[in-house]
Parts: structure tokens; C-alpha cells; sequence
């Protein structure tokens, strides 16, 4: 599949690409940018980008992160308002009379 009209960039060349700098770098940051380079090739116009992201984040080499990590947040053990409590604005704040 065609992922870039402009450059001509393919999912075999994204995942590809994605490979080779995993297997250069076992720890390295993979970037679209990245990516780019690695194909000699340059962004034109952006529209493929959230196309091209996708096609890396679906790539087998893609993480870094050990496989209890990329599951998510698993590990929050339950907390929904991001680790604050439950009357953090003022607007939520029951005025003391």
C-alpha cells in the first residue's frame, strides 16, 4: 500500500526501515523523521503523516518499552482523574461557610 504519493513511500519501506534501525540500535527513539532519512527520502506536504504513523505503530519493531509497558495504563490501579483528587478546581470546590 502507498502510505506517501509524494515520495512514493510504501508499508513494506516504513516497516523496513523500522527494522533496520531497530537492528542497528536495539534502544533507539524511531521518529517519522527518522524514517524519512533512513529512505533518503523528505516530508512534502504532511497529509501522509497520520498514515505513516500508524503504519510504524503497528510495526512488530517498533517499541522500545518492554511488554508490560505498552499494554497501557494497566499499572494505575484504578485512578481516574489522572493521580489528583476528586475536587481539584475551584469550580468543583464546595465554598466553606
Amino acid at each position: 500500500m502507498i502510505v506517501c504519493h509524494c515520495t512514493g513511500i510504501t508499508d513494506h519501506d516504513i516497516r523496513a526501515a523500522v527494522d533496520w534501525m531497530r537492528a542497528a540500535d536495539p534502544d533507539t527513539i524511531i521518529t517519522p523523521g527518522k524514517v524519512y532519512h533512513a529512505l533518503g527520502k523528505r516530508a512534502d506536504c504532511g497529509s501522509c503523516m497520520p498514515l505513516l504513523l500508524d503504519t510504524m505503530r503497528h510495526c512488530d519493531n517498533f517499541g522500545v518499552a518492554p511488554p508490560i509497558l505498552r499494554a497501557g495504563r494497566s499499572n494505575t490501579k484504578g485512578t481516574q482523574h489522572e493521580g489528583r483528587r476528586q475536587g481539584h478546581r475551584l469550580s468543583q470546590r464546595r465554598a466553606k461557610v
